[in-house]
């Protein structure tokens, strides 16, 4: 199989580092947080790539690329640990083109485009867990349309965000909704997450809302495999940065009067987290590349990957932090982010032992069908 990138992804890479590198580094990071973890102005920057528009189609005024794109540019935004939900785009654009009707994309993809419409995944509820198929938001039909009565966590950006996406039951069977901040009944309370990004509580009481589809569990499952094989892509980019960071501390700190990159044992841990990263690396590529194939085929192929990915971010970072030893867990350093960034990306969208129950489930599913 060919893995080389092509000469266009090569440049959007390219041109995603550039700027991560030019605008923002760790200190505009840590304004950034300390502002609230998320900023329109930057928002806006990542709309004039052109970034917002990468999954939207050209017949709504995006880029129209795919997968492997939206992987290349998601590994630059983990590199710089960029607070700002650029995979929210990602996901409402691919699930709003696939299942949204055709005054719903009129109506979005160009400002989703434009980066004029921040649109959000809020699917989690407190006791649902990890479980897309738990649901206890309730839709109606009115004369007028629809409304719902949600409660949704850990919503990104969700005091920020125009729209959310919204699973919530009609008639008892899941449906996803298009629900507007702006919308009677809706509030919102924001908060930072452990990361430095930002999140937040959305409710809505019996507030209008446009249906996408009412297959929304399968749309759900759509969104949280886009997000996840976002979070893989991430995660390499934080985990590649990681990697360069330690390196040069290595060689530069001196113990003995020599650099303690020279010792057998510290370059022998620093190659086993080389090696967890491409292992990751080639998980998150092999996500990426299963996100077009049949929902059960790309569902097995995001949870093998998850399981790798959480593997490789627990032990790169932690490694990390051990080896850079008591500055690794200071707030100056930027280790430390980068080990909060990993240790928050391993449980969004279900932990590893979450993704394991699934690699396991859909064994025993396969196995099952062949022996009947």
């Amino acid at each position: 199989m060919d893995f080389d990138f092509s000469d266009d992804q090569q440049q959007l890479r390219d041109a995603a580092r550039r700027w991560v590198d030019k605008a923002y580094s760790f200190e505009h990071r840590r304004a950034a947080v300390a502002a609230g973890g998320f900023s329109r102005d930057t928002w806006n920057a990542l709309a004039e790539l052109g970034l917002t528009a990468l999954n939207v189609p050209e017949d709504h005024g995006g880029m129209g690329m795919g997968a492997v794109e939206a992987m290349v540019v998601m590994e630059e935004m983990g590199r710089g640990m960029v607070l700002e939900p650029l995979a929210q785009s990602l996901i409402a654009a691919k699930v709003l083109a696939h299942y949204g009707a055709d005054t719903v994309q009129a109506d979005w993809l160009p400002r989703i485009a434009s980066g004029n419409a921040l649109v959000v995944l809020a699917h989690q509820e407190r006791r649902a867990r990890y479980r897309l198929d738990q649901c206890e938001s309730k839709a109606e039909k009115t004369p007028t349309g629809y409304t719902l009565k949600a409660h949704k966590s850990l919503v990104p950006a969700g005091d920020q965000a125009d729209a959310f996406l919204v699973p919530a039951l009609l008639n008892g069977t899941q449906a996803l909704f298009l629900l507007e901040r702006s919308a009677p009944g809706v509030t919102t309370r924001g908060y930072l997450t452990q990361d430095g990004s930002r999140a937040a509580e959305v409710e809505a009481e019996h507030s209008p809302a446009t249906l996408v589809t009412t297959e929304g569990l399968a749309a759900l499952e759509l969104a949280v495999d886009i997000g996840s094989a976002a979070v893989c892509a991430e995660a390499v980019g934080v985990m590649d940065q990681v990697m360069t960071i330690t390196a040069d501390y290595l060689n530069q700190r001196k113990q003995f009067g020599v650099a303690i990159a020279s010792f057998q044992a510290l370059r022998h841990r620093l190659a086993d987290m080389k090696m967890q990263l491409e292992l990751a690396r080639s998980m998150s590529y092999y996500a990426s590349l299963q996100l077009e194939q049949p929902a059960e085929q790309r569902r097995r192929a995001i949870a093998r990957a998850r399981v790798q990915l959480g593997q490789s971010m627990r032990f790169v970072g932690q490694q990390a932090v051990q080896l850079h030893g008591g500055i690794g867990v200071t707030d100056e350093y930027i280790v430390s982010h980068q080990f909060k960034k990993l240790t928050q990306l391993e449980m969004t969208y279900g932990d590893s032992l979450h993704h394991l129950g699934e690699v396991s489930a859909r064994m025993q599913t396969t196995a099952g069908v062949a022996d009947t």
